[in-house]
């Protein structure tokens, strides 16, 4: 399980890296999403994985960290006002120039 988990979390670290180094405004705003649900994954797995048992103490039974779920609430939460913020500067910058592209001039070809 460990294994398939990690390579889960390479595969969305690899596409939102790809992502983010598109030269247009949408591409890297997606990727950027991706690498944070990549980091989200990540510190959620490093809490390590149990099935069914409690994050409440009792004696004599195994219990789950909360600690890594309350980071990853606390940065899904702080993801999407970035990604709102990112988003609104994309489409202020788009307005501005009248491309989408990171440098605001489309590539000569």
């Amino acid at each position: 399980m460990e294994a398939l988990m990690a390579t889960g979390i390479g595969w969305v670290t690899a596409c939102g890296l790809y992502l983010m180094l598109r030269g247009r405004s949408f591409p890297v705003v997606l990727g950027l999403t991706l690498l944070g649900y990549a980091v989200n994954v990540f510190i959620f797995a490093m809490g390590r994985l149990a099935i069914g048992v409690p994050p409440i103490l009792r004696e004599g039974v195994a219990i789950a960290d909360p600690l890594p779920q309350a980071l990853v609430l606390t940065a899904i939460v702080i993801g999407f006002a970035t990604t709102g913020f990112v988003i609104e500067m994309a489409l202020r910058s788009r307005d501005a120039s009248g491309t989408d592209h990171v440098d605001g001039q489309e590539p000569r070809r």
